[in-house]
This record gives C-alpha cells, sequence and structure tokens, in this order.
C-alpha cells in the first residue's frame, strides 16, 4: 500500500536490511514510547530506565564497530535517528548524545583501556555518557572556552562550567573538554568524582522529555589514564559534533513526518461547512507544500547518508542537511499545528510538542546562523564568524 506521505518514493532508494532496521525502531517505539510521551513531556522527565531497553535493540552506539555495537550503516543510523525523533526529539537526543557525541569520543580518541572499560557498558545502556563543550559564556564560539585542565604532578585538575548538557544530571560518565597549556583536550570524569557536580536544569519549555543539565568542576583530580589520548585540539569535539548532526538531518524529517501524518488524519476526520477540511482548497495547499517539502528533505538525509557511508561527506554538507531539514521541521509543525486549530495546542497532538522541541534543534549543534556561515565560507572562501 502506498504511503500518502512518500509523495517521491523516497523508500525506494534503501535496502531490505535499512527498511527492517527502520520498522523495528519503529515498532518499538509505538509500543513502548509514544503511549507515554505527552505524558513524559508535560512532567518534564525522561525515563532512564529506557537505556537498557534501547541497548538491547542496538541502538546505542549503533554506527560504530565493536565493543558491542551494532555497527550499521551510517544510513541505518540515521533511519533510527528518523523513527526516534518521529517521536521526540528529546528521544533521539538521548540516543544522539549517547553514541555520537560520548560514546563516539572514546570510540575515536579514547585508549584501548578507555574503550573496553566504558563501550560496552553504554552499547548496553547500562551506562549513560554525556558530552560537555558547551559554556555558559561559549556556546558558539568553544574555541575560547574557559574550563581549564592544569597537571599537577602525574595528575589534572579540572575547573570551569558547563552548560545545556544532555544527559548530564544521569550520566555515569562525562567527556569533559579543556584548554591546556598545549590546546584543547578531552577527558573523562566519572560521576561521583569529588568537585564534579550536575543540576538539572529545570523550567524549560523545550525538549521536555530530556535531562538538560548544567555541569560543574570545582578542583576535579584526575589521574594522566582520564585523558583521551588522541584528541587534540578544536577539531576533536567538532569531529564529534558532526556524528551527531548527521543524526539530526533524518531527525528532523522524522519529526515533520510525524506533524504531517497527523495533520492529514486530522483535516481527513475534522467537518466544517458539511465536508472534511481535507477536501478545501486551503488545507489541500497547506498539506502539499508540506508533502513536496518532506520529500525533498528525506531525499538531502538519505543522499547525506550514502555520502557518509562512502566516505566523502564533508562538514559543510553536514551543515546544509542541518540548517535546512531542521528550518523546514519547524515550518512544517507550525503549520500543520494551523490544521488542527485550536485542538493544535494541547498535548493530544503532537505538532506543537514537536515545534516546540525543534526550536532547541534548530540551536543545538550549532545555530542555524552558525551553519550559514560554514555554508556560507563552503561558497566564498571567506570565513565571516567574526
Amino acid at each position: 500500500m502506498r504511503d500518502p506521505l512518500d509523495l517521491l518514493d523516497v523508500a525506494g532508494l534503501l535496502t531490505d536490511e535499512e527498511r527492517q532496521i527502520q520498522a523495528t525502531v519503529a515498532r518499538f517505539l509505538a509500543d513502548r514510547v509514544r503511549p507515554h510521551l505527552a505524558e513524559w513531556f508535560e512532567a518534564g522527565t525522561f525515563p532512564r530506565e529506557l537505556a537498557p531497553e534501547l541497548g538491547r535493540l542496538g541502538l546505542l552506539g549503533m554506527h560504530l564497530d565493536g565493543f558491542g555495537c551494532a555497527g550499521t550503516s551510517a544510513t541505518a543510523y540515521g533511519l533510527a535517528c528518523l523513527e526516534l525523533e518521529a517521536a521526540d526529539s528529546g528521544l533521539r537526543s538521548f540516543v544522539s548524545v549517547q553514541g555520537s557525541l560520548a560514546m563516539y569520543s572514546i570510540h575515536r580518541f579514547g585508549s584501548a583501556e578507555q574503550k573496553q572499560h566504558w563501550l560496552p557498558r553504554m552499547a548496553a545502556g547500562e551506562a549513560v555518557g554525556c558530552f560537555g563543550l558547551t559554556e555558559p559564556d561559549f556556546g558558539s564560539d568553544p574555541a575560547h572556552m574557559r574550563t581549564r585542565a592544569v597537571r599537577d604532578g602525574d595528575d589534572w585538575v579540572l575547573n570551569g562550567t558547563k552548560m545545556w548538557i544532555t544527559n548530564g544530571s544521569i550520566a555515569d560518565v562525562a567527556t569533559i573538554w579543556a584548554a591546556t597549556e598545549d590546546g584543547i583536550r578531552g577527558f573523562l570524569v566519572p560521576a561521583g568524582t569529588p568537585g564534579f557536580t550536575a543540576r538539572t536544569i529545570k523550567g524549560k519549555l523545550s525538549l521536555r522529555a530530556s535531562v538538560t543539565a548544567e555541569l560543574s568542576l570545582v578542583d576535579v583530580r584526575l589521574p594522566a589514564d582520564a585523558q583521551l589520548p588522541e584528541a587534540r585540539g578544536l577539531r576533536a569535539p567538532l569531529s564529534c559534533l558532526n556524528e551527531a548532526r548527521f543524526g539530526i538531518c533524518f531527525g528532523a524529517v522524522g519529526a515533520a513526518r510525524d506533524c504531517l501524518t497527523v495533520a492529514l488524519d486530522y483535516a481527513r476526520e475534522r467537518v466544517q461547512f458539511g465536508r472534511p477540511i481535507a477536501a478545501f482548497q486551503l488545507t489541500q495547499q497547506k498539506l502539499a507544500d508540506m508533502g513536496v517539502t518532506l520529500g525533498t528533505a528525506a531525499l538531502l538525509a538519505i543522499h547525506l547518508g550514502r555520502l557518509k557511508d562512502g566516505g566523502r561527506l564533508q562538514p559543510h554538507q553536514v551543515s546544509a542537511g542541518k540548517l535546512n531539514n531542521v528550518r523546514e521541521a519547524l515550518a512544517i509543525a507550525r503549520e500543520c499545528r494551523t490544521i488542527l486549530g485550536g485542538s493544535g495546542i494541547t498535548l493530544e497532538y503532537s505538532p506543537l510538542r514537536h515545534a516546540n522541541n525543534l526550536e532547541s534543534v534548530l540551536t543545538y549543534e550549532g545555530t542555524s546562523e552558525i551553519h550559514t556561515l560554514v555554508i556560507g565560507e563552503a561558497l566564498t572562501g571567506y570565513a565571516a564568524y567574526r
């Protein structure tokens, strides 16, 4: 049966294995997650007990090789992100931070001992990770971070603050980026280390079904082997961010698809002036425009997945994907809310929840302004970040 939302037959571009992975994730979410999303969003909670279930499904670090990770293709990982964010951006954020930031930083830059100690437990969801780069005064400009790591004999002593850290207050280990006399370096800080505290940020209007925290490091003493030995300079954390941004390119498509699914179903059932509102021209114009936009965003995501699987994906292409797909998903969420009318402001329907979440997705892992400048530099050759 043809999916009315797949106007461009994007599904026809997928392999049988990719479609199976996507369907498996969708079934899990339908059974275990979707019935509770409105409750979690309203309460502002994320169920930590989901982590082992996501691990058993093979979603945590699924695109990494070895250490209990599934080793899937980048495109398959992207399709999983699509389904996760179709449920809620907070859920995709958890999986993205766990796998593409915390686990990837260890997998790519860690020692053999660090990998063996942390990655199998993180892949199983037995341990949760977070990624501490953003600071209260330095978000888009991490090169000027104030967190410092100073040698003291064989140890390192860290001082600083990290802000807007997903998973921060439920994490068992944090990858913390700090400036040293030799440049920016990464460190693994286990929860419970003296001087290291995490405070959950309350009062959020977005990503409510997600844990966001402020991390504080006051004279945190770490042994020499806490340093990620292969992480040197700002390129290391930025490469991790590109991994997470890639997943967002797909995730945004999922959020947009869910909004359009809800709006289309509602338009077919909602009767005004003696006929379903789906039969009115103005409603069909909205639906048609959104359907085309959704299809082109999905095509872009799949294309980026194929580039990444072929080892050809460039950072500015990831920026183009995140900028376009999140921006368009947010526009679709808002437009779908108008089709729902007054009902659209309740948690019974997902578009406004998605719109609220996408306001955060628009900002994190690089703001739209920064990604615009990345693309501008690729076009002109001039860096205009200042």
